[in-house]
């Protein structure tokens, strides 16, 4: 029976994210790697060369998925509030994203693929800087702290679920109070970033 390259890929893949995920990159083996996903370690090399570059291309599908789950939400900037939404959605359906992160934070040294991240990230500042110019988002916040608290916003209630659950009494497999931090998310996005209506004076 022929083996069943893009299949093998997937699981390995699959069974990085979860190592990776759970012991970050210093503290995950290829060897574990292999046996989650029930394959040969010299598989992972012949596919992926080192943990280095499975790590890196983890850690870019993570990134791509949450690009494209955003995207196919139809939430865009006309309404920040169900952009930062589908932010929420995505990271509580998958908070493997918001730990990789972490890890790698913690990890110190350069980040993965900081180059072509970096540009990914720009371009989606100039993206809220356009909106701003337009007059859809609040021009008085600057754009890239507009797009860091956003992403902290909808991410953080997965990075640290205990703190979370220690502050609002509610557990984050609570369906109902899922729905409850997703309403917050959104209403406080469009606090923070909306215009200021001409018409509104604040009281003295």
């Amino acid at each position: 029976m022929a083996w069943d390259t893009e299949r093998t890929r997937r699981r390995l893949r699959d069974a990085a994210l979860v190592e990776f995920a759970a012991r970050g990159f210093d503290g995950t083996t290829v060897a574990a790697i292999a046996i989650r996903a029930g394959v040969n370690k010299e598989r992972l090399y012949n596919y992926f060369g080192d943990k280095r570059t499975l790590w890196e291309l983890v850690l870019a599908t993570e990134l791509e998925r949450l690009a494209a789950a955003v995207e196919l939400s139809e939430a865009g900037l006309e309404d920040i509030g169900e952009f930062a939404g589908a932010t929420f959605d995505y990271h509580a359906a998958r908070p493997e994203l918001g730990r990789l992160l972490q890890w790698e934070g913690l990890q110190g040294g350069e980040p993965a693929d900081v180059t072509r991240r970096t540009a990914h990230y720009r371009e989606k500042v100039e993206r809220f800087a356009a909106a701003q110019r337009d007059g859809i988002l609040d021009r008085s916040v600057d754009p890239a702290h507009l797009v860091f608290a956003l992403i902290a916003l909808a991410a953080w209630w997965q990075t640290v679920p205990q703190l979370a659950e220690m502050i609002t009494g509610g557990a984050s497999d609570d369906q109902q109070e899922r729905a409850r931090r997703r309403r917050f998310v959104v209403d406080a996005a469009r606090r923070i970033a909306s215009p200021v209506s001409p018409d509104h004076h604040e009281s003295p």
